[in-house]
């Protein structure tokens, strides 16, 4: 029970520097598993399910887990985080792998491993998401590791990792200028010696275009207008209301030749029906 128990908790990264220096040394103590133990083990997982085999496999893995994640920390992003991250894709990779492949499990889990440490670091690394396609997301990754100096990409560094890569040169621009931003409060406090001037964005990115008030009291008006309406209209006699609603409410409005002939009456005696109506409308509205 022991065991099971250390087992468990090597699969959870601590936080705290101390802490994730310990847990480091433990899964590199962890002894490593010859090819014919590791198809044993993946064998009796594929065909039994067995738990346990499960846990061997990944016990025996960690430690290359935490090799893959030391390369993802020039992203400023917690060690113990990208750690955990490929933990999970590990666990995915022994879910999935088949020893009758023919190639080892640490081959088989690099793809998964940094599948998961990718998308860790693409939602954490800004505020902003800065690659959202299969494409960019490839630009991401590979164009830190393209640059080899500070400074902008000079056109010809531009066209050259544009090639490398097989991305358009303006996709390489605009990744590099996404790259070198920072993200920014929002609500920047002012400065105590200027505290009528302010750069926060709350303030220069105020939508000046609508009046949210104005807009929800121009509803009421709206409803509160239809509604008297309506009640005005229940007022008017069976063929005036019919007349009104087919000469302006209903989307397929009636000419006062087609109500004429409905009602056995000249065009122009609709045409009175309706003025009249509409008068005693607007009296009731008023």
């Amino acid at each position: 029970m022991s065991d099971n128990k250390q087992a468990m908790g090597l699969m959870v990264v601590p936080q705290g520097g101390g802490s994730l220096e310990s847990y480091i040394q433990s899964v590199n103590g962890i002894p490593m598993l010859s090819a014919e133990e590791e198809y044993h083990l993946a064998v009796r997982l594929r065909q039994e399910g067995d738990i346990e085999s499960a846990k061997a496999l990944i016990m025996s893995h960690l430690r290359f887990v935490v090799h893959v994640a030391k390369s993802y920390s020039g992203y400023g992003l917690p060690q113990a985080d990208l750690i955990q991250e490929g933990n999970i894709g590990l666990m995915k990779a022994v879910k999935r792998f088949d020893p009758e492949v023919g190639v080892r499990l640490v081959s088989f889990a690099v793809h998964w491993i940094k599948a998961e440490i990718h998308e860790y670091v693409l939602k954490n690394w800004r505020i902003v998401k800065v690659a959202t396609t299969k494409a960019q997301r490839k630009l991401f990754f590979n164009l830190r590791k393209a640059k080899q100096r500070l400074g902008w990409f000079t056109q010809e560094e531009v066209a050259t990792v544009a090639e490398s890569l097989g991305v358009s040169e303006s996709e390489v621009l605009e990744m590099e200028s996404r790259l070198a931003a920072q993200d920014a409060s929002f609500d920047i406090p002012n400065e105590p010696d200027e505290p009528d001037v302010s750069f926060a964005p709350v303030h220069y990115l105020e939508d000046q275009s609508s009046n949210h008030a104005q807009e929800i009291e121009q509803e009421d008006h709206d409803t509160q207008a239809k509604e008297r309406l309506y009640a005005a209209l229940r007022t008017l006699d069976e063929r005036s209301q019919e007349i009104l609603k087919t000469r302006w409410l209903s989307e397929d409005k009636s000419t006062l030749q087609e109500l004429a002939e409905r009602y056995q009456v000249s065009a122009e005696r609709i045409r009175q029906l309706e003025k009249n109506a509409i008068k005693k409308l607007k009296s009731l509205m008023e």
